[in-house]
């Protein structure tokens, strides 16, 4: 008997530099404690802590979270195997693929007060954050 996992879809990341563990656990459909629990699994997840111990995640470590989300429960990884993977190599090579999807798509810019995008482009403050992450990514 095989099972087949459908993809979930996720909402868009909005263009902000820090998200709060609430808005990453409804971005990334994961439970803030299991959030918890991957940051003591996966050494590239470090949120920023604020007052009160508060987490404060960036875009780079949202996108992150989304991929460590479909190692694990799309693909079928282990923690481990999800690390590994994430440690070899996997999440530089994501990122920067997900970056390049992003600059094919066709780019308009947009005022802060506008309405959302529509689907299929991309607001430059977005694509401005995932090139920052990605550089951060490449920095560590």
């Amino acid at each position: 008997m095989t099972t087949t996992v459908e993809k979930v879809v996720l909402p868009p990341i909005p263009a902000k530099r820090y998200f709060t563990i609430g808005e990453v656990s409804e971005l990334c459909g994961v439970k803030p404690h299991v959030l918890r629990y991957w940051e003591q699994e996966f050494t590239q997840l470090r949120p920023v802590k604020r007052r009160g111990n508060r987490r404060y995640y960036q875009h780079h470590e949202v996108l992150l979270i989304r991929r460590i989300r479909e190692l694990l429960y799309e693909q079928g990884f282990t923690i481990n195997g999800a690390r590994n993977r994430l440690d070899s190599h996997g999440a530089v090579i994501d990122e920067l693929d997900e970056a390049s999807a992003a600059i094919e798509a066709p780019v308009v810019a947009a005022s802060p007060a506008s309405a959302p995008a529509a689907a299929g482009v991309v607001n430059v403050e977005q694509l401005r954050n995932d090139l920052l992450g990605v550089i951060d990514l490449l920095r560590r």
